[in-house]
């Protein structure tokens, strides 16, 4: 039904303006939390009004810069190389010169070498990236890294 006059102004002077008891409207409880409380996802109380009036305010869009760093380099340990030599070979990842393996971890799609673990034996590998702790234990070893 349209109310001809606005109730708080018909109500004007007294001691409630129709709200019962003088406690009932106290506090942020009554207008449901203050500023966005409940506006999230699942079940509450203003997720509605937020998809209606604010579409896109809740959950992540655009460019992640954090993430696309974290996926673009792909990177494997010196000693996960060695550990991983027979995986590598039937990759077609491994060459050998004379006894020393000439590998080429780019072909796995590995761009950035790391110098976690230790070598035991001399090994040449190439890619696009190495940390300066592997540079230092490939040589080390007596092997070789190539950049490519």
């Amino acid at each position: 039904m349209i109310r001809k006059t606005r109730k708080i102004t018909k109500m004007r002077g007294s001691r409630t303006c129709g709200g019962g008891c003088s406690k009932k409207r106290r506090g942020a409880g009554h207008r449901g939390g203050r500023g966005n409380a409940g506006s999230g996802k699942e079940k509450k109380q203003k997720s509605t009004w937020f998809q209606i009036h604010k579409p896109g305010h809740i959950g992540r869009y655009g460019f992640q810069r954090g993430e696309f760093l974290r996926s673009d380099q792909s990177g494997i340990n010196v000693s996960a190389i060695e550990q991983h030599l027979a995986a590598l070979t039937e990759e077609g990842c491994v060459e050998y010169d004379g006894t020393t393996p000439v590998i080429d971890v780019s072909q796995v799609g590995i761009r950035k070498v790391l110098g976690s673990g230790r070598l035991s034996k001399p090994m040449v590998i190439k890619a696009p990236m190495f940390s300066k702790n592997a540079k230092a234990k490939i040589e080390e070893a007596g092997g070789e890294a190539i950049t490519l």
